[in-house]
């Protein structure tokens, strides 16, 4: 048979299914090219997420970066202020005592107010964690003593701390100034 004959016996309906099959086979190929390029996207879809999440990634760093070294230079402008708001209280204080002083000629009077000045900054550097270093008749110690100099001293202040010319002081456990000391030799 060929393929006129073919034909002839195909009755209308068979040609309509042979053109269905047709575009079913091409819509079929379609779906798969669709298919393929999806599977290419998607093989190319986990390399631009990993991108993706490596650029916000990096930016929220960069951000946390920033911000954080905004805090710390704000932390260091402004770490004084608290200290110096107490202090406000202190130089109000001298303020007053300046302007009475000039029309006062009490001697005790004066006294009693500098010593009275002397103990609100004392207390106000204890309540902030201040404290004082001990050093007379204690050994040399360099991790908190500046020897100014060395005197002849008797055999039992030999290296230890004869004088203090300049109080040292600890914040928290902390040296803030070392001690100005002469030291028995």
């Amino acid at each position: 048979m060929n393929a006129e004959e073919i034909k002839a016996d195909n009755n209308p309906e068979d040609e309509l299914n042979a053109s269905d099959a047709i575009q079913e086979d091409q819509l079929i190929e379609e779906s798969n090219d669709e298919l393929n390029q999806d599977k290419s996207e998607d093989a190319e879809d986990p390399l631009k997420v990993a991108q993706e999440k490596y650029i916000r990634l990096y930016s929220d760093f960069d951000n946390f970066r920033k911000r954080t070294q905004k805090e710390k230079a704000d932390l260091i402008n402004y770490a004084a202020g608290d200290v110096l708001k107490d202090f406000l209280v202190v130089m109000d204080d001298f303020q007053r005592a300046l302007v009475a002083n000039k029309t006062n000629s009490d001697l005790d009077s004066l006294k009693q107010g500098f010593e009275l000045l002397y103990a609100k900054i004392d207390g106000l550097m204890k309540n902030k964690g201040l404290k004082e270093m001990e050093c007379a008749g204690q050994d040399f110690n360099p991790d908190f003593h500046e020897a100014i100099t060395n005197i002849p001293a008797g055999d039992d202040m030999k290296g230890k701390v004869v004088d203090v010319i300049e109080k040292g002081y600890f914040l928290k456990e902390r040296v803030v100034r070392y001690a100005k000391v002469v030291v028995g030799q």
